[in-house]
């Protein structure tokens, strides 16, 4: 049996009515928030707030090992990741959802294992595609028969923040391959591989990155551009944890 778990970012605090939370304690310290349980559909989902409720964890402050630990706690074994991200393909549009295919790693200095004190043994992950590619067909599947338009596959560069890019980063991000920039999918992706949890992505385009529109970012327009798209996203999330209950 499929056990949900939900992690959302910039945006998504008041995505999910919560039933109720519990508190879960973990060897690498406190999760972000106290998971709590939502329903979807008649499904129970757990949902993480990544950057803390109300919204004030940084993402390089992000306890990444305890947020994952405490969903595993929970039972969850498939996990679908909401991330607000800027777009460097000019083809996307801000309010499009991407479900992407590959990533690659800018961070420096966060917590990428579980294997870091020599207590557990060193696990050298298989990472060659970051996504679980069950879940993200879950995805597009369930945004298929919602006639939602949902862009397949793309390259998320993901940055140190919390500062955005600047237009000549965007730039050589671009020449790298990315077709989309964040700042929290690593470690997030490679910790769920590490223990076995099904990991996607559902990225929420809030702008065009820097230099790729020709005008400034704005923080507000990013905002109400979350703020739009949280009502499809629900929908969408919603329809992938439905699709999973067996017919009566």
């Amino acid at each position: 049996m499929r056990q949900w778990g939900i992690i959302g970012g910039t945006g998504a605090v008041d995505l999910l009515e919560r039933q109720h939370e519990q508190t879960f304690d973990t060897p690498w310290g406190a999760p972000s928030s106290r998971l709590a349980q939502v329903d979807l559909g008649g499904v129970p989902v757990w949902f993480l707030a990544r950057h803390g409720n109300p919204h004030r964890i940084a993402p390089h402050r992000v306890n990444y090992q305890a947020n994952v630990a405490a969903l595993q706690q929970a039972g969850v074994t498939d996990l679908i990741a909401i991330n607000a991200v800027g777009g460097i393909d000019p083809g996307l549009a801000p309010g499009d959802l991407v479900v992407p295919d590959q990533l690659i790693d800018y961070t420096w200095g966060r917590e990428s294992t579980f294997a870091n004190d020599g207590d557990r043994p060193l696990v050298h992950v298989e990472f060659g595609r970051p996504f679980s590619e069950l879940l993200r067909q879950d995805l597009l599947k369930a945004a298929s028969g919602l006639d939602l338009r949902v862009h397949e596959g793309g390259c998320c560069a993901v940055t140190q923040g919390p500062r955005l890019e600047t237009e000549a980063e965007v730039g050589r991000l671009s020449r790298d391959g990315a077709t989309l920039v964040g700042m929290t999918s690593m470690p997030e992706a490679v910790l769920a591989r590490e223990i076995g949890l099904n990991y996607a992505s559902l990225c929420v385009v809030a702008n065009a990155a820097a230099g790729v529109a020709g005008e400034a970012i704005s923080l507000d327009e990013i905002d109400r551009v979350l703020q739009r798209a949280m009502g499809t996203v629900r929908e969408l999330i919603k329809a992938v944890c439905s699709s999973s209950v067996p017919a009566a």
